[in-house]
C-alpha cells in the first residue's frame, strides 16, 4: 500500500509544496515525456528517473555530490552583481577579488552594467582597463561578457529598421533584411570588444543570452565566435544560451548548412563546436506552473542528450528560471543544490 507521506519540494515559482511519492513519480515521468516529445530525444532510463526521485526526496536543506564529482563554475556579469543585485557599491575589479577570495568562484565575468556589446563597443578601452586591473589582482580566469542583444541595432538608436515594426505592415523581405544587417553589426562589435580584451591579456569572451532575439541573435553569436577564434586563437569563447530552443524570428538563417530556428541544446552545441566555442552553456526553461520534479526531469532529459552530443565542456545555465531553478529572484539552497546534484550526476555536465 502506497505511503501517504508527503515530501517537501518546490513549485516552478519557488513556492513550497508537498507531494506524495506517487505524485512525484508521475511528474518525473511527465517531464521526461515532454522533453522526449519536443526534442525528439531518448527518454531517461528507469534508473535515472529513480535517481531523480531520490534526490528530490533526500533529507536536508542542502544536498551535495561526492568530492571527486564536483565541477567548476562560470558566471555572467559576476563581478557586477554586488552592485546591481545587492546594492553594494563595489568596483568591479574588487568584486572579482571578493568572488575569488571569499566566495571561492572558479572564474568571473567582468561585464558592464549595461550588458550588451553595442553599448560596450563605445567604451571598450575603458572596460579593458577595468579588466586589466582585475587581472593584476586575481589568479582565476577572467572573462569579459555581454549579450549580442540584436534589438539594440534597430532605429531610432541603432542603424537598421525595426523588424518587429516591419512585419505587421507586411514588409517581410525588409524585415528579414534588417535582421541580416543587424547580425553583421553585432559581429563587428563583438569582435572589436574581443580585440581590446585580448590586448590586455583577458582569458576569454563570454557571449551571453545568445539567441534572445531569435535565430539572427544566435547566428551573430556563432559568427562572432568563429571570427574571434580565427583572429585571437588564445582567447577562450564561452557561449551561454537564452532559451531552450532557438526562436525563428527570421526563420531562414543557417550556419554550416543547418537551419537555426527550432534547434534544441543537443543540436545547438554542435554548431557552437563548429564555430570554435570552448564552453557551451545550454538552457532549459523552467515552467513556473509545474513542480520541481516535473521541471528537473525534463531538464535532465534535454541536458543528458546535450552532454552526450558534445565534445566541448557543458556548463549548464542554472540560474533564475532556467535548468530547473524556480522562477524567483531569491533562490533557496534546498532546490538549487538539488538542481546541481541532478545535473552533475545524471547529465554529466562539466560545470555550472
Amino acid at each position: 500500500m502506497e505511503s501517504e507521506i508527503k515530501y517537501f519540494t518546490r513549485g516552478g515559482d519557488g513556492s513550497i509544496i508537498y507531494m506524495t511519492e506517487r505524485e512525484i513519480r508521475e511528474d518525473i515521468d511527465a517531464g521526461v515525456a515532454d522533453a522526449e516529445r519536443r526534442g525528439k530525444i531518448p527518454p531517461l532510463t528507469e534508473d535515472e528517473k529513480q535517481h531523480i526521485y531520490e534526490i528530490v526526496t533526500m533529507p536536508g536543506s542542502v544536498v551535495g555530490v561526492a568530492p571527486e564529482d564536483t565541477v567548476v563554475s562560470t558566471s555572467d556579469s559576476g563581478s557586477d552583481k554586488f552592485t546591481t543585485k545587492c546594492g553594494i557599491p563595489l568596483e568591479r575589479s574588487i568584486g572579482a577579488m571578493v568572488h575569488e577570495r571569499v566566495l571561492g568562484a572558479d572564474s568571473v565575468d567582468i561585464g558592464n552594467e549595461d550588458y550588451n556589446y553595442k553599448t560596450v563597443k563605445g567604451i571598450a578601452k575603458r572596460e579593458a582597463a577595468v579588466l586589466k586591473r582585475a587581472l593584476g589582482t586575481t589568479t582565476i580566469p577572467l572573462f569579459y561578457g555581454a549579450m549580442p542583444d540584436l534589438g539594440f541595432y534597430t532605429k531610432p538608436d541603432g542603424p537598421v529598421d525595426n523588424w518587429a515594426e516591419l512585419l505587421p505592415l507586411g514588409k517581410v523581405d525588409e524585415a528579414l533584411a534588417a535582421q541580416e544587417q543587424a547580425v553583421e553589426h553585432s559581429v563587428h562589435d563583438i569582435l572589436y570588444v574581443a580585440q581590446q580584451v585580448d590586448a590586455v591579456g583577458g582569458d576569454g569572451i563570454h557571449i551571453d543570452t545568445a539567441g534572445a532575439a531569435g535565430d539572427g541573435d544566435f547566428l551573430a553569436t556563432l559568427k562572432a565566435a568563429e571570427a574571434i577564434k580565427s583572429k585571437y586563437p588564445n582567447l577562450g569563447v564561452s557561449i551561454g544560451m537564452s532559451g531552450e530552443f532557438v526562436l525563428g524570428m527570421h526563420g531562414r538563417l543557417k550556419y554550416g548548412g543547418k537551419r537555426l530556428a527550432g534547434l534544441y541544446a543537443h543540436d545547438q552545441v554542435k554548431l557552437a563546436e563548429e564555430a570554435g566555442a570552448d564552453i557551451f552553456g545550454p538552457v532549459v526553461n523552467t515552467n513556473s506552473d509545474k513542480s520541481f520534479p516535473w521541471n528537473i526531469a525534463r531538464v535532465c532529459t534535454f541536458l543528458k542528450a546535450c552532454s552526450e552530443a558534445a565534445n566541448i565542456p557543458i556548463h549548464a545555465n542554472a540560474g533564475m528560471g532556467v535548468c530547473g531553478v524556480p522562477m524567483v529572484e531569491n533562490m533557496s539552497s534546498d532546490v538549487v543544490s538539488r538542481v546541481d546534484k541532478c545535473l552533475i550526476e545524471i547529465c554529466k555536465i562539466d560545470g555550472l
